[in-house]
Formats: C-alpha cells, sequence, structure tokens
C-alpha cells in the first residue's frame, strides 16, 4: 500500500487535501493556539501607570516623585495633552519579557521606611507582573522627602475658567 504524504499527488494525479493538525493549529505555525501567534509590545508608560497605581495603594506615602519633578509635573498637567501624573517619579525600562522600574517617594513622617519599602516593592511587582505578564527584575526605591505634619499642603490651584479668545496669565 502507498502513503501519501502531506499534498503530494494522490495515485489518480490530483493532489490529496491536506491533513488536518491538531485544534487550533494551522500549517507553518507549529503548531501553536491562535493567541500565541504574534507579539503584544508595551509602552513604558503603561508599565509606569500601573507601577504608579499600586505605589499609590500602599497606606503611608505622601506623593511620588522629587519636588521638582511634582513642581514640573503640576506645569505639564495643564499642558493639553500633557503626560499623565500617574507616572510621575516612576521610570521603568521594558523589554520584550522582563521590566526594570526605579520609583521616588515622598513619605508621611513616622512610617518605616523599610517596612514601606518592602510594601511598595512587592504591590508593584504583583502588579506589574499580574497585568502585564512581564517579569519584574527590579524595583528600586529612592525616598526623596519626609511630609511632617506641621508642613503646609501644596495644593494645585484651582484653573480659571476662561472665556473663547482668553488666554490665561502667567505668573
Amino acid at each position: 500500500m502507498h502513503k501519501n504524504p502531506g499534498n503530494a499527488p494522490a495515485p489518480g494525479g490530483a493532489p490529496s487535501a491536506p491533513k488536518p493538525g491538531p485544534a487550533g493549529a494551522a500549517g507553518g505555525d507549529g503548531g501553536r493556539p491562535a493567541g500565541e501567534r504574534g507579539r503584544t509590545a508595551l509602552a513604558v508608560g503603561v508599565v509606569e501607570k500601573i507601577a504608579g497605581m499600586a505605589a499609590r495603594e500602599v497606606s503611608g506615602i505622601h506623593a511620588l516623585g522629587s519636588g521638582l519633578s511634582r513642581t514640573f509635573g503640576a506645569m505639564r498637567d495643564r499642558v493639553p495633552g500633557g503626560k499623565s501624573s500617574i507616572g510621575r517619579g516612576i521610570k521603568a525600562e521594558v523589554g520584550e519579557k522582563q521590566t526594570a522600574i526605579d520609583i521616588a517617594l515622598v513619605v508621611e513622617y513616622g512610617v518605616v521606611i523599610p517596612e514601606l519599602a518592602r510594601q511598595v516593592r512587592e504591590n508593584i511587582i504583583d502588579a506589574v507582573e499580574r497585568t502585564t505578564g512581564l517579569e519584574v527584575v527590579e524595583v528600586n526605591i529612592a525616598v526623596n522627602d519626609v511630609h511632617l505634619p506641621d508642613e503646609p499642603e501644596v495644593e494645585e490651584e484651582e484653573e480659571p475658567v476662561l472665556s473663547a479668545g482668553q488666554r490665561p496669565r502667567l505668573k
């Protein structure tokens, strides 16, 4: 008996139909399921925002970023199309399978900083790995300041409502 491999002509001269492979597999894909074909690229800002949200969930953090980055961030927030403040104070390096994150914090007075850093690190690693599938190889934390209870809160001013054509006044 003659065996007919793949698309070789059948004894009658007509090509035979391809033999079906495993469910979800097709010709030259190596038998991978449809959900595994192709790449997913994550922007750096995606990882920074996820890390920022995860860090803010930890009690004892007053703000993210250094004083200078918070000042520039407040101005950038006022510019249409400016970067969101969620990722302020966070820098990420993102590869195909791994990421490394640096975060700058201002902590509340009285917190135990090593314990706070451990909680922030664990929260960021859990959130980023769970939501992106990337391995977090390190989370470096820089505590740049301590917010004291008697320090005034720096609140962003209310923006005045401008009529059409009116320009904001610079200070």
